[in-house]
């Protein structure tokens, strides 16, 4: 059943559940006795890393069509979730079923490694097949809006978190390939969010965009991009890259992915909510989650596939 048996992934996975252990007993034990680290916010956080690190342990594990079927799914939920907090007219009840259609086609272009419709697939006969079907309903009100936001939640939900499945496909049978590689991604760009909220509650003062995201600090910003450096530095061996450029990459990941949680923040303050969803305790919704991996997830695919195959 787990096909991927490469003792570095094991290692790696092994890795991510110490932390985790130690996360628990700082947050459960040691915070009985400090207030700030046994707050409610950690607990509801630390039961749901361990929730989502089994899941994509368990993914990344499993075979390819295993894993393809459970990155799908995560994207399914991204954009149901994005679907309800958007305004929908009546009329496009039929797009948002071609929309919610794009999702498994997009995967099977990703499955059979055909680069080429991988890639033009959403941005371009998605972009033009859907609001041509908008017009073809008769309804001109709201034309416009309509058309671009579900494009943009197609693009956003299942376009670029695609590109973080096309890792799976990368050719090679070490740990710098498929697995390797996607592992590579989520740790540094979860662990850069992580680090970004610590480092901003420890010595968070000035803030980056108060008006769009009060909580987003440059200690934050700062910090995190220096963990993400630093980590993916030492997770190299997961990658074709050295040491160094890893570390490079990873601190370039710190920024995309703030800026791919700046832009979720301006979308909440958009639609005047605090989070996407309550699916997972402590971190809000799926979009919450994988604000950062939707930016970071096609800028590091592309990368490497460019640079080293």
């Amino acid at each position: 059943m787990f096909v991927r048996l490469d003792p570095t992934i094991w290692w790696t996975i092994a890795g991510i559940y110490a932390v985790l252990l130690l996360a628990s007993v700082l947050v459960f034990g040691v915070g009985r006795r400090v207030p700030a680290l046994g707050s409610r916010d950690l607990c509801q956080r630390v039961t749901s890393w361990w929730i989502m690190a089994t899941l994509f342990a368990i993914a990344i594990l499993l075979d390819r069509i295993a894993s393809l079927v459970f990155l799908g799914f995560v994207s399914f939920l991204a954009l149901k979730e994005y679907l309800s907090l958007i305004p929908t007219r009546r009329a496009d009840r039929r797009v948002l079923f071609l929309a919610y259609l794009a999702i498994p086609v997009q995967y099977w272009w990703v499955g059979t490694e055909w680069y080429g419709m991988f890639i033009i697939f959403i941005p371009v006969y998605m972009f033009l097949l859907l609001p041509v079907r908008m017009v073809l309903a008769g309804e001109t009100q709201g034309f416009l809006r309509a058309a671009g936001t579900v494009h943009w939640g197609l693009t956003i939900c299942v376009f670029s978190l695609s590109h973080a499945a096309y890792l799976l496909m990368l050719p090679g049978d070490d740990a710098a390939a498929g697995a390797g590689l996607l592992l590579f991604l989520v740790i540094v760009t979860e662990a850069n969010d992580v680090a970004q909220y610590f480092w901003g509650k420890l010595f968070g003062r000035a803030r980056v965009t108060p008006s769009i995201s009060p909580n987003k600090t440059w200690a934050g910003l700062i910090g995190g991009i220096l963990t993400s450096a630093v980590l993916a530095g030492l997770l190299a061996f997961l990658t074709p890259m050295s040491w160094w450029i890893a570390a490079l990459i990873g601190a370039a990941g710190g920024i995309a992915g703030f800026c791919g949680d700046l832009v979720m923040s301006a979308v909440k303050r958009d639609l005047g909510i605090k989070d996407t969803g309550g699916m997972l305790p402590g971190h809000g919704g799926i979009l919450d989650r994988v604000d950062s991996l939707v930016f970071t997830a096609p800028l590091f695919m592309h990368f490497i596939r460019y640079f080293y195959y």
